[in-house]
């Protein structure tokens, strides 16, 4: 599909766009209406800099543009962005503070630059900060690699990109980085090009170990590293190895980008118990700002990106960062605490970055994944017929699993190829994950439990 294909397609109607953002999208306990706590700030956005990054004044929130809303594709074939919605997403963010826009050529099914690209062309270049990835994943030869760097200068419509990350390093290990970015030349490339001015600045973005990680910054000294993106949030602070990744940087005095600050939503849409205890402690705050508020309390932590959908969430998170007001040591172990707790509920780790779509067979991963989560929060996982409320969980999830996933596309499909699980950032054995849901909804259709 050309440009002109995809604006025709985008520009179907404003209508369509105001359902997507407005009208999809249950409201639940978790999330806070627009309207409820009054104007959104537009003058009070937290903004941090560092010398290193030539002071650029950066929006303590930052758009992650993995999740812009879609609609499905009239022609049949998957689904669209829509581009009304999407550009009515950027102006309201630009006029409230923000301005560090993320994506990458991989997202939104390959859409998400292009569409990125016509929001921000109408707005003056300067007073934004882009920034997009290597996703060299599936093809890292020197010829794709070249053509997917130039494709993202004419996808955004730039002649300079402010961040340029190589994308998701740590899974390969040192190998991985080696066989995507040395053995091809793409990083002497890249540093040139930094040099050029076409790059403002280079970093990487980091799924993996506390060894490769030290592995990749002790390179600091050969590529200078201007910025690290990490994954951080309370639940993976504690016991996890995102404590450890922020420390990493402390000690090189390298500025962080958080990504996955909720979980991929999941510390947005937590039980409600959990629900309780945060609001107990503070009734008129969202149960997101709490994850929002954590992650951008370090000094050495540049932008915290959110992958917002729907304008309540863009109201929300402006409203956490405008100003922010940095957690107390307290206010902290208070989290940790709260992040043991969820701990305990068996919850799959999927973020819903869709890394592992599309699948051969079809399957829609993530909607099964997040279906499944989603009733370990509301208790809707019966462990057999002698539960309480058996019959009202078993309908509950039979019914919502067929409303979120068409058949075709259920986990009863997989035939274990496991080509997803190598594309996972959270590492998650997804083959093992489908059949055991399958045979939970095998199961619960039989009544055997």
């Amino acid at each position: 599909m050309d440009r002109r294909e995809f604006l025709k397609i985008v520009g179907i109607s404003t209508a369509t766009g105001a359902a997507t953002l407005y009208g999809c999208k249950p409201k639940t306990q978790t999330e806070a209406a627009s309207g409820e706590l009054g104007p959104v700030p537009t003058d009070k956005m937290t903004y941090r800099s560092f010398a290193s990054l030539h002071n650029d004044k950066v929006s303590i929130l930052g758009y992650g543009c993995m999740r812009w809303p879609t609609f499905e594709n009239p022609e049949g074939e998957g689904s669209i962005i829509d581009q009304d919605a999407v550009n009515e997403l950027v102006d309201y963010a630009i006029a409230h503070g923000v301005n560090y826009f993320d994506t990458a050529p991989v997202y939104v099914q390959g859409w998400s630059e292009k569409a990125t690209g016509i929001a921000l062309k109408r707005h003056p270049r300067e007073k934004i900060y882009i920034a997009t990835k290597l996703s060299n994943f599936s093809n890292p030869s020197r010829e794709n690699s070249m053509a997917m760097y130039h494709r993202s200068f004419e996808e955004l419509q730039v002649d300079y990109i402010d961040y340029y990350l190589l994308h998701s390093l740590g899974g390969g290990g040192m190998a991985g980085f080696h066989q995507r970015y040395v053995d091809n030349g793409m990083m002497d490339f890249l540093l040139e090009e930094r040099k050029a001015g076409r790059i403002r600045k280079l970093g990487f973005s980091f799924h993996g170990s506390q060894e490769v990680f030290d592995e990749l910054l002790a390179l600091h000294d050969q590529y200078h590293w201007d910025f690290v993106q990490i994954q951080l949030n309370y639940v993976d602070w504690d016991g996890s190895n995102a404590k450890g990744l922020y420390e990493s940087l402390e000690r090189y005095n390298i500025p962080g980008i958080i990504m996955e600050p909720l979980l991929g939503g999941r510390l947005s849409k937590v039980p409600d118990h959990i629900v309780g205890r945060l609001k107990q402690r503070s009734p008129e705050s969202s149960v997101a700002s709490w994850a929002f508020r954590f992650a951008g309390t370090p000094e050495l932590i540049l932008t915290v990106l959110s992958g917002m959908t729907y304008m309540e969430h863009l109201q929300d998170n402006i409203r956490t960062y405008s100003p922010l007001k940095p957690l107390t040591e307290e206010e902290k172990e208070f989290l940790y605490e709260t992040g043991r707790l969820l701990k305990q509920y068996p919850t799959i780790p999927c973020n819903d970055c869709k890394y592992c779509m599309p699948c051969p067979y079809g399957i829609d991963i993530p909607a099964i994944l997040l279906h499944y989560n989603k009733c370990v929060n509301e208790g809707n996982i019966p462990e057999d017929q002698q539960d309480e409320n058996y019959r009202k969980a078993r309908r509950a999830f039979l019914v919502g699993y067929d409303r979120s996933v068409p058949k075709l596309r259920q986990a009863n499909h997989c035939i274990g190829c496991d080509q997803c699980s190598k594309h996972c950032p959270q590492r998650i054995n997804i083959p093992r994950q489908l059949h055991r849901i399958d045979r939970f909804v095998e199961d619960l259709k039989k009544n055997v439990l």
